[in-house]
């Protein structure tokens, strides 16, 4: 099927360089070798011209925010990109570095460059200064969404209720099936042997310089074919009932597919169309969930492609900042440093599970996560001390951390993308949870599964 033209953007314009030995494919949001629109479109240009296709993958060490945990993941995921790549007759080069400047370096002998398309700031800066240094021409392909981020909205969307009827508008243009491309020029590319050993991800890992305090989890296992494993179960019995059960921590209704969106190893567009298709589930859960997969998913798009400040609390509309400095000064019955946070030393044993759940795992239900937020908001100093604490432990122990649904919900927790609520002390009229949410589930078996979890993680 053709790529949707609004997929496409020129980031450099011209001809494909006439003694090219090869269409560079530099892939880094989208880290897949399968649903993958950027790296179909590659083929289609390397088929065109007669030449063979090179993946390239550029990995830094300077991610903001990212440790052991994190990259342990991502790399066994490339691992089974590179393995693959090679069947599908595409030549892949890895390397440690700014990614822009090891794309930069193999473009030197490229027709023309692809790229995928990234939307929080270091990754619109690493694609910026590419266009600008590149010699050869430059097309971004975006396929980290089921709808294009401008095509679904030119502007920042006020709430999900503004957002929505537009993705709804134009979701089944862009609901269509990616056929994979058969790569036609075969023969090995003039391209380095890739400088990543992605055969032991511990020892990759371990060789960089991270935050190496926060590590691997066993939970989650990185790549593709796990994502597909797992969406695969999901779909199976639990789906049944995920209308009804999906806010329920211990219902085991989850999909866990953040991770996997995170990192680029399974597309959107093919979560969404397994779910249209399920035998189970019906009208409800498929909405409900294609609710939360594509209109939540990419409203977080929106705001941090739109927002330059999404990682500050500075991102907040008026209301939300002004009614916080309002209440800035009220008594607060605990407060807590960031320190007894991170360790779950509260009074409140449900907020110490999930806390712990994320510090183990990687992982919160996302009822708990909104519960878990909201807590720490109550037992700030401050709404500004609160944002920051709260978005520093997300991005450190989340494996979907430093994600734009990431920046997202934790802005939402202060009132973006929300409406005014009943005023109350330290909140004012932002929105409380409270108590009456642990009543909504059975709080005392989330306690124990968590137990369960972490003394897994600990026996590994």
């Amino acid at each position: 099927m053709t790529i949707q033209p609004q997929r496409i953007r020129m980031l450099k314009e011209g001809e494909p360089r006439e003694d090219g030995a090869y269409v560079l494919y530099w892939m880094q949001a989208a880290k897949r070798a399968h649903g993958n629109h950027a790296l179909e479109y590659a083929i289609d240009r390397a088929n065109e011209l007669d030449l063979p296709l090179v993946c390239v993958f550029g990995m830094t060490d300077a991610f903001p925010d990212g440790n052991a945990r994190h990259y342990h993941f991502m790399v066994e995921g490339l691992a089974e990109v590179e393995a693959d790549l090679a069947k599908r007759h595409v030549t892949f080069h890895g390397a440690l570095g700014d990614p822009d400047e090891i794309a930069l370096r193999l473009s030197k002998k490229a027709a023309l460059t692809v790229c995928d398309r990234g939307y929080l700031r270091i990754e619109k800066e690493w694609r910026r200064k590419l266009a600008k240094a590149i010699d050869c021409p430059l097309h971004q392909i975006e396929t980290e969404t089921v709808v294009p981020v401008e095509t679904a909205s030119p502007k920042h969307e006020y709430a999900a209720r503004t957002l929505r009827p537009k993705i709804h508008k134009l979701w089944d243009e862009f609901l269509q099936p990616l056929s994979e491309r058969r790569v036609k020029h075969k023969q090995a590319a003039d391209v380095p042997k890739s400088k990543l050993d992605l055969s032991d991800p511990a020892k990759l890992v371990a060789s960089m310089k991270l935050d190496h305090k926060i590590g691997a989890v066993t939970r989650f296992r990185g790549g593709q074919g796990e994502a597909r494993k797992r969406l695969k179960a999901f779909l199976g019995k639990s789906f049944a009932t995920y209308g009804t059960d999906r806010n329920r921590p211990e219902a085991a209704a989850a999909s866990h597919m953040s991770p996997y969106l995170h990192f680029g190893q399974i597309g959107p567009l093919e979560i969404a169309l397994a779910v249209r298709e399920a035998k189970t589930g019906g009208d409800e859960d498929k909405a409900s969930y294609l609710e939360e997969l594509i209109v939540r998913r990419e409203l977080a798009v929106n705001h941090v492609f739109y927002e330059e400040k999404y990682d500050d609390y500075a991102c907040l509309p008026d209301w939300c900042r002004k009614t916080l400095g309002e209440h800035a000064k009220d008594k607060r019955e605990h407060i807590y440093s960031e320190k007894e946070l991170a360790a779950g030393e509260t009074h409140d044993p449900y907020w110490n599970a999930s806390m712990r759940e994320m510090r183990e795992t990687g992982y919160m239900h996302n009822q708990l996560r909104m519960y878990w937020g909201k807590k720490i908001l109550e037992w700030s100093a401050s709404p500004e001390d609160a944002f920051r604490t709260t978005l520093r432990l997300n991005n450190r122990y989340f494996l979907d951390g430093r994600d734009a649904n990431s920046f997202t919900n934790v802005a939402w927790l202060f009132g973006l993308h929300d409406r005014p609520w009943g005023k109350r002390p330290v909140f004012g009229s932002i929105r409380y949870l409270g108590p009456a949410t642990l009543k909504k589930f059975d709080a005392d078996a989330y306690v124990e599964t968590v137990d369960k979890l972490a003394k897994a993680e600990a026996d590994r």
